[in-house]
């Protein structure tokens, strides 16, 4: 247990987004699952509001609380592999790329972020996009169990055959039933190669290069997965593929400076990773686009000056899923589109935000809906956009059972019925 003065205090409360500087009363480094059981008791018996940490890459800061019990996985990091099964089985705490790694030892992986240094649980539990979801589906598609310690001190097992409809609602709906201590996850044979590619247009080359992108990801191979990013002046259109180089070809390339990068699977995981972590405040908006029209193209363009945006693909395996087999919505998003920025002087924070809201409105008349891992202080209005009615009524009736009380509250909450707050 940490106190406020204690050594590793300070490190154990920082996260990802530094315009969060909470100060937990206490926090409590688990290693075992009964830590965390004992944790969940402590709190509720002293009132204390809970919080839990794994990566702490939430946007809106949630894995820590203000005065209350922070829970840190952060000690339950292990991830093993068991390759003849293609299965493996990592711990609550864990980093995408303690996952990552041990799974490639064997030339296998799972859909798991973009980010190496993002918390397995969080990422998962909100859906859990990465560069293989178009192959195989999202993170919560892969996961054969959960083990999950529940508001009350309980230890279940959840699984399709055990406590099926907590397991849908674990599969996207947040951290709003439990604290997961173990996930076990299905692999796939994806073997460790990977490819960027990127291709940067400038000027009236813009438009027509994007339209070309947009259409050729209709009938892009599964180990493809396109990518934009708009900044002043320039338009960099490119995809991400996994496995082997098939010679795939598209020709929204011509015209424009084209990079080839052939990398590792991990060096791909890696990619994004920021220097400093967890020194940089950061700001920014999202939206799932079902459609992409040509106006789309047009304001997407526009938005990058205003802040710089991007957009991610969807489709392949993710669309496969039926919308009502997972708590996870909007299983028909074309592209996810973010616009944000990262800084460090505190004197820039209206600036940066008002950045990204103005580049987000222009893509809003073309929205419909978000990810829920993308939300930060939005609410219940972003709750709503990231569920649809019927699933959010279905998640509600889930923490009604589940969690009654509330215990959960710091993430993007599914607020039960009986609570008004």
């Amino acid at each position: 247990m940490l106190r406020p003065g204690d050594q590793d205090y300070d490190r154990s409360r920082q996260v990802w987004n530094a315009m969060f500087d909470r100060r937990p009363a206490m926090i409590v480094r688990c290693r075992t699952v009964q830590d965390v059981v004992g944790a969940v008791r402590d709190a509720r018996e002293q009132g204390l509001e809970v919080s839990v940490r794994c990566g702490g890459h939430s946007a809106a800061g949630f894995g820590v609380t203000d005065g209350g019990l922070m829970i840190d996985l952060t000690p339950m990091g292990a991830a093993s592999v068991d390759p003849a099964r293609r299965r493996a089985r990592v711990q609550g705490g864990a980093l995408l790329g303690a996952l990552d790694e041990a799974a490639q030892r064997h030339g296998l992986a799972t859909t798991a972020g973009n980010v190496s240094h993002t918390g397995v649980g969080g990422l998962t539990l909100g859906g859990g996009m990465g560069w293989l979801a178009r192959r195989y589906g999202l993170a919560c598609d892969n996961v054969v169990s959960y083990q999950l310690v529940t508001a009350d001190g309980d230890v279940r097992t959840v699984s399709a055959d055990e406590h099926p409809e907590l397991f849908w609602g674990l599969r996207g709906g947040g951290g709003n039933f439990g604290i997961v201590t173990e996930f076990e996850f299905a692999l796939h044979d994806t073997g460790t190669e990977a490819l960027v590619v990127e291709c940067t247009f400038t000027g009236d080359r813009r438009r027509e290069a994007m339209r070309r992108w947009r259409d050729e990801h209709l009938t892009a191979p599964r180990q493809a997965t396109f990518t934009a990013a708009t900044a002043p002046g320039t338009l960099t259109l490119g995809y991400v593929w996994t496995g082997p180089d098939t010679g795939y070809r598209p020709t929204f390339t011509n015209g424009g400076v084209e990079r080839r990068m052939p990398m590792s699977y991990l060096q791909l995981q890696r990619r994004d990773d920021t220097d400093g972590r967890h020194a940089l405040r950061r700001y920014g908006r999202s939206h799932y686009l079902k459609s992409m029209p040509d106006a789309a193209v047009d304001a997407f363009i526009a938005a990058g000056e205003h802040c710089g945006a991007g957009l991610q693909g969807y489709g392949g395996a993710i669309a496969d899923v039926a919308e009502d087999a997972t708590a996870f919505g909007h299983r028909d998003t074309m592209f996810e589109f973010g616009a944000g920025s990262s800084w460090t002087d505190p004197a820039d924070d209206d600036a940066r935000r008002d950045g990204a809201r103005a580049a987000a409105a222009l893509l809003e008349p073309f929205a419909g809906g978000v990810y829920v891992n993308s939300l930060g202080e939005e609410g219940a209005a972003g709750v709503r956009r990231a569920y649809p009615p019927a699933k959010l009524a279905r998640l509600t009736a889930l923490k009604d059972r589940y969690d009654p009380s509330n215990v959960f509250h710091l993430n993007q909450n599914i607020t039960p019925t009986g609570d008004h707050s």
